[in-house]
């Protein structure tokens, strides 16, 4: 077949079904194979410009997908690192240009007044359509991609990564309050997560914030302070010593005792609390994450709320006696946006129970929140999250670690969770002569369970 005889470039311009279906040709090609339009019909050069990309593009997504089936912790590790991301930014913005002026000039090539007048609307308007949602979706996937950087950057540290401890992560949680009415921050809710680094199994610890006398190991500059435990023999520097106070104590009245804290992406006050439950638990703790709980509930709703399953009321506001309680959240299945999920987890007056029964709430929200989360609505609802999660979370995870964890958090959100609470119905005081040898029995028991004996023949 010779050129001139080619009905895609030279086509018998005088027949409205030869151009017509000549251009629907045309539009189906340009959606799947972008530069094969201006190869075989038009500027050339431009085509295979365009066909250079469309092959670059193929070749990357054939090789990420390779790589998510077999290595997924590297391409999660690509994904989370700032100059990717901004790399992979001005490649969709590239793309999303490239298919604009692709698709506008296999317009021009269709040549719709020769088409068929019937036609002619429905070939322009599915070009536009697909131009629309192709080139949209890029520029979309660029915005994503900066902003995913600009979060990353204010959220985690460029620090060095910490090796697993007896094949364990283990992350301090604290849910911070800061309101008006105190004196600095002091942690309202406490917890420390152990992960298995190889299955992902993941262990809870409650830690009442009561906790008192609390020992630390000899290298900590807080066991110089109270060799005998927080606050045991002369006091403290604050009004009640016990576990939740340290944050204030260190932060306000001794921030000497951690002099790097700040440059390493931590502050006095939280290196405090990371020799405390070190001291309470026995375990080593690699990463903290402070979260400010007046921004949680700013983050649950960007996620649309949170399903929980409601065991007891729960008065929102009031005292003891239930005074001045402004309303309630009932029993039963409930889908709880952030005000009401931020009370589920605070509330500890009336019919709510005290500390130890908002402890376990608060391992019921951490639960939901791991299952109900998924990739889909954190991508759709991205912008709200990283306006929220830059204000509400500190951490000291380096973002060179966040591959490994998203691959690990995945493996963790297919197993239970295991929860250790330490409360009096698990035989722990907390407040009056807690038993840290005990606590620490209960952890390692939770940690390593024992196996099964064989049974006897």
């Amino acid at each position: 077949m010779t050129l001139a005889a080619s009905p895609i470039r030279y086509p018998d311009a005088a027949s409205r079904t030869v151009m017509t279906r000549r251009a629907w040709w045309l539009v189906a090609l340009n959606l799947l194979i972008p530069g094969s339009v201006q190869a075989l019909a038009g500027d050339r050069r431009l085509g295979r410009f365009g066909l250079g990309a469309t092959l670059a593009l193929w070749t990357l997504a054939v090789i990420a997908v390779v790589v998510w089936l077999f290595w997924p912790t590297v391409l999660y590790t690509v994904l989370s690192t700032s100059v990717t991301l901004w790399i992979l930014a001005a490649a969709a913005l590239f793309y999303a240009v490239l298919w604009v002026v692709l698709t506008l000039d296999t317009l021009r090539l269709v040549r719709l007044v020769k088409t068929a007048p019937s036609a002619r609307a429905w070939v322009a308007l599915l070009s536009i359509v697909v131009m629309t949602v192709v080139s949209g979706t890029a520029a979309y996937g660029a915005y994503i991609a900066t902003t995913a950087s600009g979060f990353l950057s204010s959220v985690f540290v460029a620090g060095p990564t910490e090796p697993p401890v007896d094949g364990r992560y283990n992350i301090l949680l604290l849910g911070g309050d800061s309101g008006p009415d105190r004196e600095g921050m002091r942690p309202d809710s406490m917890s420390l997560v152990s992960i298995d680094a190889d299955t992902g199994q993941a262990v809870t610890i409650g830690l009442p914030r009561d906790f008192v006398d609390v020992p630390f190991n000899e290298d900590s500059p807080l066991y110089d302070v109270y060799p005998e435990g927080y606050g045991s023999i002369d006091g403290c520097e604050v009004d009640v010593c016990q576990l939740n106070s340290i944050y204030t104590e260190v932060e306000l009245k001794s921030p000497d005792m951690y002099p790097n804290a700040v440059a390493e992406g931590s502050e006095p006050g939280i290196e405090g609390m990371r020799d405390a439950v070190e001291g309470i638990t026995g375990l080593e703790i690699q990463y903290y994450v402070l979260i400010d709980m007046q921004g949680f509930e700013q983050l649950i709703d960007a996620l649309g709320g949170i399903d929980i399953q409601v065991e007891t009321r729960i008065p929102i506001g009031g005292d003891e006696d239930n005074n001045g309680v402004d309303s309630w959240i009932e029993p039963g299945p409930q889908h709880l946006n952030g005000y009401h999920a931020l009370w589920y987890g605070r509330a500890r007056y009336g019919v709510a129970g005290g500390d130890y029964e908002r402890m376990l709430r608060q391992h019921n929200l951490e639960a939901a929140i791991l299952q109900q989360f998924t990739p889909a609505n954190v991508l759709t609802q991205f912008q709200s999250i990283a306006s929220a999660g830059a204000d509400t979370v500190k951490t000291d995870i380096p973002q060179s670690m966040l591959g490994y964890f998203v691959n690990l958090g995945l493996k963790t959100k297919e197993l239970p969770i295991i929860s250790v609470p330490l409360t009096p119905e698990n035989g722990v005081d907390s407040a009056e002569d807690p038993d840290y040898e005990y606590v620490r029995q209960l952890i390692d028991q939770a940690l390593i369970p024992p196996t099964e004996e064989p049974a006897a023949e």
